[in-house]
């Protein structure tokens, strides 16, 4: 079995390519970094390191390396004899992929079974976001890449915090992950990957890892950027932090519990497990690398406007979420573009102007006043 991944990265590396080595896959790692690419294919195996409870090191080898810039042919190549597409670029460069994925589905045989693509992305359905660059693309016409391949949705989870120096090739991870793949694509074809969970519908399963997940790290970075903190472990470690990023994840768990019918104990085992993943004192995460992006962040769907209107729309007020969000509109970090871009709204704009396009809202939303507040309490700084 043969599995090109796009994105070498340290999420490519450490949490993907671990996973379908695991599986028994050969790899075609495909990035456009030209260095980590020559590294990649002179290495013979690479470690991933495992830190937390339970640590171990896990060796990775039988890959090969490809750089989807100059060696395009070779890659559309790999594709066409694939079993398997999986990406960890970021949902932005899909776009960039897609012409290599539509190439090498184009040219592939016909009596091959097709071949399973999936987005592993940190993104709602962001394969639906490559399929749709696919056939935009029109290498191949939409009959011909849905009789040669299968577009399945993912949710991944595990928190791969920037790399210590000199670690070269190897990556170092939290023992944590989770991957949850719609299995309807794949009708009775449905991979073997040990470790993957398959279900029937993804949707609950992506909204309790953005609205948990992303949203407790997130109010974590914020809360302990405000409180002078600079490791997300060392936020944790603040009892008030901790309490307020607790009331978060409370918050967000009695909206998952009502409207996706999680059983409330499973959804409670949920949050303590990540409340303790990002304790993990083993993992150097800062509070300014967590909160970069405010904007896309506290944009409408995202993981504090998109649970708090869904609550305000119930009638129930997110106190934690707003106090998290006021946290969120402070946030200042030199080096991040959008949270100058962020501090350039709110100076230039009336708190109702600034409001609507930092979060999306309509200002008939339920939730746009309390919002509005606190814009108006930052710019009164």
């Amino acid at each position: 079995m043969k599995v090109v991944h796009f994105g070498a990265g340290n999420i490519g590396r450490g949490f993907v390519g671990l996973l379908l080595h695991q599986a028994g896959y050969e790899i075609v790692f495909a990035d456009v970094a030209d260095a980590l690419i020559t590294a990649l294919d002179a290495a013979e195996s690479y470690d991933v390191h495992e830190v937390g409870q339970e640590p171990q090191v896990r060796r990775v080898d039988n890959f090969r390396a490809l750089n989807s810039s100059t060696q395009t042919g070779r890659v559309i190549a790999e594709i066409a004899t694939a079993d398997m597409v999986t990406t960890a670029v970021g949902p932005h460069i899909l776009k960039f992929v897609a012409p290599l994925v539509s190439a090498g589905i184009a040219k592939r045989d016909g009596a091959l079974a097709p071949l399973q693509v999936m987005a592993c992305e940190n993104a709602i359905n962001a394969t639906d976001i490559l399929e749709a660059a696919v056939l935009a693309d029109g290498a191949s016409d939409a009959p011909a890449v849905g009789a040669k391949a299968i577009f399945a949705n993912t949710a991944v989870d595990r928190i791969v915090p920037n790399q210590a120096p000199g670690q070269g090739l190897d990556v170092t991870v939290e023992t944590f992950f989770e991957w949850v793949i719609d299995k309807t694509p794949f009708g009775d074809a449905v991979p073997q990957i040990a470790g993957a969970t398959f279900v029937e519908d993804l949707g609950p399963y992506i909204e309790r890892k953005l609205f948990t997940v992303n949203t407790g790290h997130a109010s974590t970075a914020y809360l302990g950027h405000a409180a002078g903190l600079e490791k997300i472990s060392e936020a944790m470690a603040d009892p008030r932090v901790f309490a307020k990023v607790a009331a978060v994840l409370a918050e967000t768990k009695s909206l998952l519990v009502s409207k996706h019918g999680f059983a409330e104990a499973d959804q409670e085992a949920y949050v303590q497990k990540i409340l303790a993943r990002f304790s993990n004192e083993y993992l150097p995460d800062t509070v300014v690398r967590v909160g970069r992006a405010p904007l896309r962040k506290l944009s409408r769907h995202e993981r504090f406007i998109g649970p708090a209107a869904e609550l305000a729309e119930n009638g129930i007020k997110p106190v934690a979420l707003l106090e998290a969000m006021g946290a969120a509109l402070r946030f200042n970090d030199p080096e991040d573009t959008e949270a100058a871009e962020m501090a350039g709204i709110l100076a230039a704009n009336s708190s109702e102007e600034a409001t609507a396009k930092i979060t999306g809202l309509g200002a008939d939303h339920p939730l746009f006043g309390a919002v509005e507040l606190l814009v108006k309490d930052v710019q009164a700084g």
